[in-house]
């Protein structure tokens, strides 16, 4: 939570301040915790008494109650495991020139794309006719799609 506070008066003088505590922007909490995600603490599978580390180098040290703990670790989407409903992403389409979660890069996870042309055929320059008819022209464009390997 962040405080934030405002200045009430005559031409800006701050006669009145009226403070309030607000939560900051959603971006900024999303990349809190992925952070946190990223630096999260296996723990042991075996520990009855309390929670240790899974990492024996750090085992001694204590878990903050502001670290994340996971039992397991995060299945990989990547590769293709029908046991466990994950389905891969082998064959999904991407794009190759997007910045984000889209992006070939991430979404083929390092193992590369397929480019292939496709020619897309669909009505275009479409006009009304006063009472009860449309005329379209065909159109034909071709376009590149990249697929995972």
């Amino acid at each position: 939570m962040s405080h934030r506070c405002r200045c009430h008066g005559v031409s800006g003088s701050c006669a009145v301040k009226t403070c309030w505590r607000g939560l900051p922007p959603f971006r900024d909490i999303g990349h809190a915790l992925k952070a946190s995600y990223e630096r999260s603490v296996r723990l042991a599978a075996h520990s009855k008494r309390r929670l240790r580390r899974k990492d024996r180098r750090r085992r001694r040290e204590p878990i903050s109650y502001t670290e994340l703990v996971h039992l397991r670790r995060s299945p990989n989407y990547c590769r293709h495991r029908p046991n466990r409903g994950i389905l891969g992403t082998q064959g999904r389409v991407c794009n190759k020139t997007a910045p984000g979660p889209e992006s070939c890069d991430l979404l083929c996870c390092g193992r590369g794309y397929n480019t292939q042309v496709v020619r897309h055929v669909e009505q275009c320059h479409c006009k009304f006719f006063w009472c009860c008819y449309v005329e379209c022209k065909r159109c034909e464009t071709m376009v590149d799609i990249h697929t995972c390997k």
